[in-house]
């Protein structure tokens, strides 16, 4: 998927002249929700080797032309909240094997975490579907949209749905508006999450399943004391 995106919608000539008219020769890429690894060092190496693979292909072009091809060099850079064990994250990393640098960028990714138009591809996978926040109306027993004792929104009532989807097309916004300022021109985002399709109830889905039973096992630890009910 990654390497196909690359290979047909990312244009290295225009991103090749912004690079040679800048003052470093550097090819920046973001992961954001990267956790601690290792999927987060699959993804990136796959980035990595496409875009190399897309910059051979098209060095013949330049090569004719006034400009010469010099591979770049890349930085990486791994967000995940504050809260993400990065130490972990880059104890796990093969410094020996990898070609690229590094830096982590905690923070929220639902807000700016960049200078304007500095990162060339933007990747998340798996990632977006978490909520910044739980929805109000979910916890507020006078609220039409009140979600009692359910983690999710399977087999609830429609405002509770609404109320999810209202929050996620907020965190979506903020998103992608941050991510237009700091994406140069011509860069590329790459973003894979989970869906489901058009007219199938959550609770045929096996993610509808597995967050009924976490429910359930919430709501027991609750019984016993063990966790605080919401």
């Amino acid at each position: 998927m990654i390497h196909n995106a690359i290979a047909d919608k990312l244009d290295i000539s225009k991103l090749f002249t912004n690079l040679v008219g800048s003052s470093s020769n550097i090819f920046r890429i973001a992961d954001f929700g990267c956790s601690v690894g290792p999927n987060t060092f699959t993804a990136v190496e796959n980035i990595q080797e496409a875009i190399q693979q897309k910059y051979l292909l098209q060095s013949h072009e330049l090569h004719n032309s006034s400009s010469s091809l010099v591979m770049p060099e890349f930085q990486v850079f791994f967000n995940d909240h504050v809260t993400n064990d990065f130490n972990t994250l880059f104890s796990s990393l093969a410094v020996g094997k990898r070609c690229y640098f590094t830096a982590s960028v905690p923070g929220s990714f639902h807000g700016r975490l960049f200078p304007n138009s500095s990162l060339h591809f933007v990747h998340s996978s798996l990632a977006l579907h978490w909520l910044s926040t739980m929805p109000k109306e979910l916890v507020d027993e006078n609220c039409i949209a009140w979600n009692q004792s359910r983690v999710h929104y399977t087999n609830a009532r429609i405002e509770v749905y609404k109320a999810y989807e209202a929050q996620f097309c907020r965190d979506m916004t903020q998103f992608l508006e941050a991510r237009a300022i700091e994406l140069v021109v011509d860069g590329l985002m790459v973003l894979i999450m989970p869906a489901v399709p058009d007219n199938v109830p959550l609770s045929q889905m096996h993610l509808g399943v597995i967050y009924d039973i976490l429910g359930c096992v919430l709501v027991d630890l609750s019984k016993e004391q063990e966790l605080e009910p919401v």
